[in-house]
């Protein structure tokens, strides 16, 4: 009977034991699991709930809208920051960038090396799926009180032209609110609240002038051939003022001054031993370029 206790004994020694050792290894009662649980928690709510980090360069489908496919347009909401409209606003307000004075008065090129510029431009190219070299440098312009029922777009142009050539996409950033005006026409698309999309005097243009918020539309088909319904008019700006930056995306590489590469440079390192070979003579093209093609070895070549 004593034995038999001693055993009774020892297994409630041991049954304690292990119960204390759960407890202790309980997430509700170890600090490290606890404090592992709350940063779960708070990277969850970041991740939900953050806002825009200035200077990223990842594109968040989020924040995307397909809003045609005829033409195949795309609405970013917060697209830029806060940071990145105020910086492209400060760049306009000097009047003058990197010594030498833009376009006009109400109209600037960013052409220049600046971080938050470039920045943006590789979220642009990330959201295409267009390379950098393939657009024109960022323009941006002031827009103030317009005469009433003036239709224009943002190819600086009375009437629209989609017949630019080699032109894929164009892409606006609305750095600026507006008051009244500055919608964004689209009078030949095939959506279904068509009016809205033709009309100054409609209300409710889900492509209205908001800050930080892209617009990107296409001017070709998948094909290549030039979508005629992707013709655009900005509404004029009846009240207020409208800070607007475009961008143009090309089919082709294009000569930019903020990129030292494009003056004279070789896209491969074998290009030096390929015109040594003679491959400048025998397969121009790849290697020096033609008008639908910038050349892989121009450098070496001597083409510029």
């Amino acid at each position: 009977m004593c034995h038999t206790a001693s055993i009774t004994a020892a297994m409630a020694s041991l049954s304690q034991i292990f119960l204390i050792l759960m407890i202790m290894s309980s997430p509700f009662c170890y600090g490290g699991s606890r404090k592992e649980l709350r940063d779960k928690e708070s990277i969850g709510k970041s991740y939900t709930e953050s806002s825009y980090v200035f200077g990223s360069k990842s594109v968040d489908p989020r924040r995307v809208l397909q809003l045609s496919w005829q033409p195949r347009i795309f609405l970013y909401r917060g697209f830029l920051s806060e940071e990145e409209c105020d910086h492209l606003i400060s760049l306009v307000d000097s009047g003058d960038i990197d010594g030498k004075k833009q376009l006009s008065s109400s109209e600037y090129i960013l052409d220049v090396p600046d971080p938050v510029v470039a920045g943006i431009e590789e979220r642009i190219s990330a959201w295409t799926f267009l390379p950098r070299e393939n657009s024109g440098p960022i323009k941006v312009k002031r827009y103030t009180s317009e005469k009433s029922g003036n239709k224009v777009d943002y190819f600086g142009e009375k009437t629209s032209s989609v017949s630019l050539e080699s032109l894929l996409a164009t892409v606006i950033l609305y750095v600026s609110n507006t008051t009244q005006g500055g919608e964004l026409l689209f009078p030949n698309s095939e959506v279904e609240n068509k009016k809205s999309w033709s009309d100054c005097s409609e209300t409710g243009n889900i492509l209205r002038p908001v800050k930080g918020n892209a617009v990107l539309f296409f001017t070709r088909h998948l094909n290549a051939s030039v979508d005629q319904t992707s013709t655009h008019f900005r509404c004029p700006v009846a009240e207020g003022e409208l800070l607007v930056a475009t961008k143009l995306m090309y089919a082709k590489k294009q000569a930019r001054n903020d990129d030292e590469s494009s003056e004279c440079s070789d896209e491969d390192d074998n290009c030096g031993k390929w015109a040594e070979l003679g491959e400048c003579k025998k397969n121009p093209v790849y290697m020096i370029g033609s008008p639908d093609y910038f050349g892989t070895c121009r450098k070496s070549c001597k083409a510029c």
